[in-house]
Parts: C-alpha cells; structure tokens; sequence
C-alpha cells in the first residue's frame, strides 16, 4: 500500500505517540530523560524542529489551504491546552517575568513571528 505524504506524516506521528504512550506506561523516567537530552542543546532541537515544520508544512500546504490548516492548528492547540491545564500554573510564572523583563520577544521571536506570517496570511487568505 503507497501512502501519500500527509498519510506518512500521520502514520510517523502515530508510531511517535505510541512509543510514547508505552514508555510512559512501563518506564516513564526513561521518557523523561529522553526528553532532557533532547532539549540540552536548545538550538541544535530548534533547528532541527524548525526543519521538520517546514517538510511537514510543505507537504500539507499541497494538500490543504492555509486556512484549512490554520483550523487544524485550532484543534491541535486544543488537544494541547487540555494537558498544560495543569502544569500551567508552573510555567505562567515564567511568561510573567518576561513581560516583566520586557524579554518576551527576545526569547520567543522566531515563534512570534512565525505565528504573524501565519495569521497575515489567513487574514488575506479570508478577507482579500
């Protein structure tokens, strides 16, 4: 069976998740030390996801509008929200500080601006 590009990006998501999920259950300090090397070189993961979200963007966007895909995003961060409810109360501190520090920008630039392009371009994709 040929899968197309978005088949594959589910099906990999689907193997990730998981793995997850049985590590988790069985082991879940082994997750929990993945993950810490995982982000140990903040950068290197930031490219690296940044990459992956350009190949996985790519090929959706062949597939869906902009706005389709805006309204996924809807139901991803969803999906997200519902797991931080509760560390959330942990990580807002963190966000206070920047605004406090006036460093949100400086930290998160590439995330905000990522998110701007987006939403430009649902505005023109809706509006114009």
């Amino acid at each position: 069976m040929a899968f197309t590009p978005v088949e594959i990006i589910a099906l990999v998501l689907l193997i990730v998740a998981a793995i997850k999920m049985l590590v988790l259950l069985i082991n879940g300090k082994a997750w929990m030390n993945l993950t810490k090397r995982l982000y140990k070189k903040e950068i290197i993961f930031k490219l690296v996801v940044f990459i992956l979200l350009v190949v996985v963007f790519y090929y959706l966007i062949q597939v869906f509008t902009v706005v389709e895909i805006f309204a996924i995003m809807a139901f991803a961060a969803l999906f997200i929200a519902i797991g931080f409810a509760e560390p959330i109360k942990k990580i807002i501190p963190i966000y206070e500080k920047h605004m406090k520090d006036k460093t949100l920008f400086k930290t998160y630039w590439l995330y905000i601006l990522l998110w701007l392009a987006l939403m430009v371009w649902v505005f023109i994709e809706l509006f114009l």
